[in-house]
């Protein structure tokens, strides 16, 4: 026969969290780590594949520190329509539009790169924004 143990508590010992100081950040390094955030939208996928790897191609060319592309999540924007203007209220259609997003990140880009991407002409359908992080 196996004969069971009692476990007797021992005296709790209070274990307060560790408190980290926060790392004084310089205004050097955070001076030199600007990066170019880049949003890219468009309807279709592919249309906007091309065009990220078209901006991917031109920052590469000068030499910059890329990050990404990454996928956002993509928005769909669904409407639903009566099929008839007075009759059959029950017969409805829906449509969508579905909106497919990229994120790119340059980090500390040149006058160079900022120049080349401005001047780079992209297919219709797709929007760019551009923020100096």
């Amino acid at each position: 026969m196996a004969v069971k143990e009692k476990k007797v508590p021992s005296e709790k010992v209070s274990k307060s969290p560790k408190v980290t100081k926060p790392k004084a950040v310089t205004k050097e390094k955070e001076a030199e780590t600007s990066k170019l955030r880049i949003r890219v939208q468009a309807y279709e996928s592919k249309v906007l594949d091309l065009s990220v790897k078209q901006i991917i191609d031109t920052a590469l060319r000068y030499d910059a520190q890329i990050q990404g592309p990454m996928p956002l999540p993509t928005t769909i924007k669904k409407y639903t329509v009566n099929r008839s203007a007075f009759v059959y209220k029950n017969a409805r259609e829906q449509f969508e539009m579905r909106i497919h997003k990229r994120l790119i990140d340059i980090v500390n880009p040149t006058p160079k790169i900022i120049e080349s991407l401005t001047n780079l002409s992209l297919p219709s359908g797709v929007n760019i924004d551009v923020k100096l992080i």
